[in-house]
């Protein structure tokens, strides 16, 4: 009994993988589809006019460290269309769509690095924000999500019912600010931005092409047959990024916890922080020794003095030096007669090692 139902399974499974091999949507509407992605993989005036927007537009958001103003860069999305002409011609072996779809994405891609780069000069701050690094270290989630949103994307190509301002808000996410980063890293010749920007950058091209191929392939617009190479050297390329994403998961979850740990320490065992209120603790991994912000609410003036011995003890017990930049806030006490009592404080964003 349980020996029949296991062929009765691959039976199964071998029908679903012949249906697949022979799906195809009609004629006509194949033709559409690549005639629409034939005009939009094209290099225009109006790919180059939304590329540099959307680089003006993320880059400038990078640098003021503000996400919404990156999400507004992200809504545009112009990589997104020779993209998905890239991967249908790869598939349908259209070589002309795949020339037409590469060319766009590396000349657009060239383009915003060298607008990014040329901000980063012409802005010249000494450090970024968290919005520029958080991108600089690529895991296996930024993966998942280049799977997920290019599928969406390629689905809502084939089903005319889906507003392509869906796949436009999902792609955006993954494409134009890692190419930013890139170009705010060469500014600075900090080069281990801009590789870990460049690594991100193509997890989220290999990512959505994959993806893209696989739901056209999934939807019937190119029978599995012809398209088994192009899929198959995607899926050999996509798989080469997983070790240094798969060292970067894990890195992730070694600076999480390294990080709790650090923050139980300084609040729950010295006794600065029990007359300071933390407020928030970021980490910048990428410095050597790690430099640690923290925004606290006090009364009483932290000292230099009093950083140093913190760096101390919190090097004794994580087992490596971090600096701790302290960003103090005022705290006044107000009475009901009038009168008020508050202590002098460093100003805001103060450096006190």
């Amino acid at each position: 009994m349980g020996k029949s139902r296991v062929v009765f399974g691959l039976n199964g499974i071998r029908h679903r993988f012949r249906r697949l091999s022979n799906r195809q949507v009609e004629a006509s509407q194949l033709q559409q589809l690549q005639t629409e992605l034939l005009e939009e993989s094209g290099l225009s005036v109006s790919y180059v006019v939304l590329i540099v927007g959307s680089c003006a537009i993320a880059t400038l958001g990078l640098l003021a460290n503000s996400t919404a103003v990156i999400i507004g860069a992200m809504i545009i999305a112009p990589l997104m269309l020779p993209i998905r002409g890239l991967a249908f011609g790869a598939l349908e072996g259209n070589v002309l769509l795949f020339r037409k779809g590469l060319f766009s994405v590396v000349v657009g891609t060239l383009l915003a690095i060298a607008l990014a780069w040329s901000l980063g000069l012409l802005v010249g701050l000494p450090d970024f924000g968290s919005e520029v690094l958080s991108r600089s270290e690529p895991t296996l989630l930024d993966l998942g999500i280049a799977v997920a949103a290019g599928g969406i994307s390629g689905y809502a190509k084939v089903q005319p019912k889906i507003s392509g301002s869906l796949a436009g808000t999902a792609i955006a996410v993954a494409l134009m600010p890692p190419i930013c980063v890139i170009g705010l890293g060469l500014s600075q010749a900090d080069w281990s931005l801009s590789i870990g920007a460049s690594l991100l950058y193509l997890t989220n091209l290999l990512g959505i092409t994959l993806s893209c191929m696989l739901t056209f392939l999934l939807t019937g617009c190119t029978p599995l047959r012809r398209a088994k190479q192009a899929l198959g050297w995607a899926i050999a390329l996509t798989s080469m990024l997983l070790i240094p994403l798969s060292i970067g998961f894990a890195e992730l979850i070694r600076q999480s916890r390294l990080e709790n740990s650090l923050q139980a320490a300084l609040v729950n065992r010295t006794v600065t922080f029990q007359r300071i209120e933390l407020l928030e603790i970021n980490t910048n991994w990428l410095t050597q020794p790690p430099h640690v912000r923290l925004s606290v609410r006090a009364q009483e003036v932290i000292t230099p003095k009093q950083v140093q011995l913190l760096e101390a003890f919190v090097e004794r017990e994580m087992g490596q030096p971090f600096t701790l930049i302290f960003t103090v806030s005022q705290v006044e006490e107000v009475t009901r007669d009038g009168t008020s009592r508050s202590t002098a404080q460093p100003k805001l964003g103060t450096s006190l090692d």
